[in-house]
């Protein structure tokens, strides 16, 4: 499958840049619509590729790749042609200065996949020595079920973050504090929103995946109880890291991502289940949240004068 899917690499990257672009260019709608046609086009040659051919694993890979040029190319083919946007794509040298400015800036999304393994690797461990391999099962299902939730969190960063960094270029400071006040009222009330549901649904949503076994259930139906709980609080942290990404400020974005998805991660789950057993290890992700949320208040506070955003 990785052999497979790494050949469409280029085809991956374009699709996931040119939706930065496309939100600058005011175009979210169609960076909308490639994302769906790259979706469907996965399904349909999922069910052909392994339903009809029978190419297996493989198959399923190639679907994937495929899909992915669907979608990086059709922005591409967009910016190529004359467009009713301000954005061209043209002819440009290579200005290294700017390359490590983007690396550089963008090292909080990299620290968070990277933390992302990391983490896992260190919950599962934890799992396995305080309740086994039901632990880690249950832990699997709440990685499915999280990252539907924290979707909508990314979503609407990857969307907003374009236009935070065109009201800091241009200097309009009072959009500048109009974005950063509706977006955290948005976070706290799309974070209220998820956990309500994700505490009403907890049942039913643990059951789709272990309803076969009545204990597994149980404690998955416990986990996602005291796991969602997070919801409320993680938006504010993911939007604060995108935040300072857009206003040019790699460092701090960074910073915020490494104490958010891996210092205070490995601390919680390490030290809560001395304390609170297996309970420990579900309270862990909203403990790290609680803490990065300090962090994300105090940069916040301390470079409004910075940027002018307060």
């Amino acid at each position: 499958y990785g052999r497979t899917v790494m050949v469409f690499n280029i085809a991956f990257m374009l699709q996931n840049v040119f939706q930065t672009f496309l939100t600058t260019a005011e175009k979210p709608k169609l960076g909308l619509m490639a994302t769906l046609a790259a979706g469907i086009t996965n399904m349909v040659l999922d069910a052909v590729f392994v339903g009809v051919f029978r190419w297996g694993v493989t198959g399923a890979a190639a679907a994937t790749g495929i899909s992915q040029c669907v979608g990086g190319i059709l922005p591409l083919i967009y910016f190529a042609r004359p467009n009713s946007s301000l954005l061209r794509l043209s002819l440009c040298r290579m200005d290294a200065g700017i390359i490590i400015k983007a690396c550089t800036n963008g090292a909080s999304e990299l620290m968070t996949s990277i933390s992302g393994s990391i983490v896992s690797i260190l919950y599962n461990f934890q799992l396995l020595r305080f309740a086994g391999e039901n632990g880690v099962a249950a832990y699997g299902v709440l990685m499915y079920v999280q990252f539907i939730f924290i979707a909508v969190f990314i979503g609407y960063n990857i969307g907003t973050a374009p236009v935070v960094g065109y009201n800091y270029g241009s200097g309009n400071n009072a959009e500048l504090k109009n974005m950063l006040c509706k977006s955290l009222v948005v976070m706290g009330s799309a974070g209220a929103v998820m956990m309500v549901t994700a505490q009403a649904l907890s049942y039913p949503l643990a059951g789709i995946f272990v309803g076969y076994d009545a204990q597994l259930l149980a404690m998955t139906h416990r986990a996602f109880g005291i796991f969602s709980l997070s919801f409320i609080i993680a938006g504010f942290n993911i939007f604060a890291s995108s935040f300072f990404t857009a206003l040019g400020n790699g460092a701090i974005s960074a910073g915020i991502s490494f104490m958010r998805t891996l210092v205070f991660q490995m601390a919680a789950v390490l030290i809560l289940p001395l304390i609170l057993r297996i309970d420990g290890i579900w309270w862990a992700t909203t403990a790290a949240e609680l803490l990065a949320l300090a962090v994300s208040a105090f940069f916040l506070i301390k470079k409004k004068n910075t940027y002018h955003y307060a």
